[in-house]
């Protein structure tokens, strides 16, 4: 039986409770997971102490070729077993993988892609491997974990014709912590700085490992603090932008790809908009855009009412902050103007990325917390939609739809249960907000949509004025979100 998850194990229930469950599972014979996610999201910390907790072996592959290569994971079996590394050479990978397994219940190895880069073949050796398992007679078992930062990498090594399809029975991507789990991670005292935090580093764990504590306990306070980390040309964090780009061994025309990056930091949400301000055809663009999908760097928000619609944005807090605020003032953070850069920034920090951050955590909310906190019924897809209104000679955009769980995207007679309007602005929300919303409602109504009794949310940074509040208040279907109810009551 393994230990509880180590204290130093920060949130991470689910994972651990899964890879638990793997490691533990009775079943005989040979069982692989694969284990990835994006960079600095904590993937090698948690699977260490997985594998400490299970008395198994932990190995990190680096950059180097084929056989140094297995002359490291070699020497690691032999540390972990307290022999003297070099005193076992293996004739290849399908003889050390073999003996590794035979001793230990638990092998990981970190950064698999490294090892594909130089030896190719070594998922048909595990496949191999895998396959002699299911010939022993003595019902021995072992678990051999997997795990990388390319998710591209990563994630096509179950799929296709690829040699371990149909042999993995974990597939786990380490996905950032949600937007309260990451204030409470970074210990920000205040919703307002959590959210500017989050809306900068995301829930990425690794980034606060390299930051001195503490953070600034006001918002007034992050210029200089920003200005001594990640606007400074000497922080690790300076260039992690380029860095995140590297980790996929696909993108090679890294300025096409900051191109693209950079377009859809600045609103361009379609192949269309985004080859118009890179000067490209949108079909010259398939290929970069699944790239970009693939490893993690863009994802769609879909229009959940029509099949066209989805806007494509940027998945790393970090990414949108280098190209909306460092990429066009490099030269003066060079220079060390940061405090100087973000006070000039605050106009596009506002508009390209706190405002679109509110929205898209006005849905992660919705799709996370809203079931319990307000709807009393479990949710379904979540996104966005926009509305046509003929007769008002008007488009209405909606950035929050949430359908009832079980309803398929798409379809014309959708059960919709939440309408929702995110705004990030100085000015408090009023009654006005709500008869659109409450417009729009009948409009989709009109049309077949099952939406007459979808709950109406208003998300406001300012909060609502009394007009709006004395409405409310007698209402069941309308609910007014701040960004404290957003992080939860009784979280600061």
């Amino acid at each position: 039986m393994m230990a509880e998850k180590p204290a130093e194990v920060f949130a991470r229930d689910v994972e651990w409770r899964d890879l638990s469950d793997f490691v533990e599972s009775p079943a005989p014979g040979l069982r692989i997971g694969v284990v990835y996610g994006r960079r600095r999201q904590g993937k090698s910390f948690l699977l260490r102490r997985l594998a400490r907790a299970a008395s198994g072996l932990y190995t990190m592959a680096v950059e180097q070729e084929a056989q140094p290569a297995l002359r490291r994971f070699a020497d690691a079996v032999a540390r972990v077993e307290g022999r003297s590394p070099g005193t076992f050479t293996p004739g290849g990978w399908e003889t050390a993988l073999d003996d590794a397994l035979r001793r230990h219940r638990l092998v990981v190895i970190d950064e698999y892609p490294f090892l594909l880069k130089n030896a190719p073949e070594l998922s048909s050796l595990v496949q191999s491997v895998y396959d002699e398992w299911d010939f022993r007679a003595d019902g021995s078992s072992a678990r051999l974990l997997l795990s990388g930062s390319a998710i591209s990498v990563m994630s096509e090594l179950l799929s296709g014709s690829h040699p371990l399809r149909g042999r993995a029975v974990l597939d786990m991507c380490l996905q950032a912590f949600n937007f309260r789990e990451a204030a409470a991670f970074w210990q920000a005292a205040d919703p307002e700085i959590a959210f500017h935090l989050h809306a900068i580093f995301g829930g990425t764990p690794g980034y606060r490992a390299l930051i001195d504590p503490p953070v600034p306990g006001r918002v007034a306070d992050l210029g200089p603090w920003l200005a001594r980390t990640v606007l400074n040309p000497s922080h690790a964090l300076f260039e992690e932008n380029d860095y995140l780009l590297r980790e996929d061994p696909r993108i090679t025309d890294r300025a096409l790809y900051h191109s693209i990056l950079a377009a859809i930091a600045s609103g361009a949400g379609t192949p269309s908009q985004i080859g118009r301000q890179i000067g490209r055809p949108d079909r010259a663009l398939s290929h970069p855009l699944s790239v970009l999908r693939a490893a993690g760097f863009v994802r769609p928000v879909q229009d959940v009412l029509k099949q066209r619609g989805a806007q494509l944005v940027l998945m790393d807090p970090i990414v949108r902050f280098y190209n909306t605020i460092m990429w066009r003032r490099l030269a003066d953070l060079e220079e060390r103007r940061g405090v100087e850069v973000w006070a000039g920034s605050s106009d596009t920090f506002l508009t390209q990325a706190l405002g679109p951050h509110f929205e898209d955590l006005a849905r992660e909310w919705t799709s996370r917390f809203a079931a319990r906190e307000c709807l009393g019924e479990p949710v379904g897809a979540v996104g966005r939609t926009v509305v046509s209104d003929p007769a008002g000679r008007a488009q209405h955009e909606l950035d929050v739809v949430a359908l009832a769980a079980g309803e398929p995207l798409f379809a014309k007679n959708a059960r919709v249960i939440l309408l929702g309007e995110a705004k990030y602005t100085s000015q408090p929300r009023t009654v006005a907000d709500l008869r659109r919303l409450e417009h729009v409602r009948a409009l989709l109504t009109g049309r077949g949509v099952r939406a007459g009794d979808a709950a109406l949310a208003i998300f406001a940074r300012t909060g609502f004025d009394a007009d709006l509040r004395r409405e409310a208040s007698g209402r069941r279907d309308v609910h007014l979100v701040t960004l404290a109810d957003l992080y939860g009551a009784g979280a600061f």
